[in-house]
């Protein structure tokens, strides 16, 4: 199975990103965590995007606040799938990150989800790499058949309430 990489840009990222983690490893998809700057170490982030597929890595999620260049510059350097995770960090309530990450030029995509979204961002790690994974696919098909079945007892839950009034 092929790895996750995550990238945050700074260690205060880290509770953002922990919903992602948790879920990669629930799932049991291979993952390492870093803290690369696409501004204080671009150098690293250049290495580990430009290696990350001879590496075994298949998606990278990359986290980052304020500017939020990390995805794009991992982007750049690589052709695998980048998921970007705009993290609320600063005055503009994680719009200015949002923004950053989302509007990449033509030719270098970057997969966006919410502001602080990192459990979609693995999520749809997880099923890019399933793609190629027939064991993590019936996983995923599980955990969504899982949610189907929560969602119709909520409504079980509050045809009874109705009823009741």
């Amino acid at each position: 199975m092929k790895k996750v990489g995550v990238i945050m840009g700074s260690i205060s990222d880290l509770n953002a990103v922990k919903p992602a983690i948790d879920l990669l490893k629930e799932l049991d998809i291979p993952f390492e965590a870093h803290v690369y700057s696409a501004h204080r170490s671009p150098m690293e982030a250049t290495d580990f995007a430009k290696n990350a597929a001879l590496n075994g890595f298949g998606v990278i999620i990359a986290a980052a606040g304020k500017a939020a260049h990390l995805a794009g510059a991992l982007a750049a350097q690589t052709t695998l799938p980048v998921i970007g995770i705009p993290v609320k960090s600063s005055t503009l309530d994680g719009l200015d990150a949002l923004l950053s990450t989302v509007q990449m030029p033509s030719g270098l995509p970057v997969a966006t989800v919410a502001i602080d979204g990192s459990y979609n961002a693995a999520m749809l790690a997880a099923q890019i790499i399933a793609l190629s994974d027939a064991s993590l696919s019936e996983k995923l098909h599980n955990m969504r058949q899982s949610m189907h079945e929560s969602v119709l007892e909520k409504d079980r839950e509050l045809q009874e309430k109705i009823a009741e009034i």
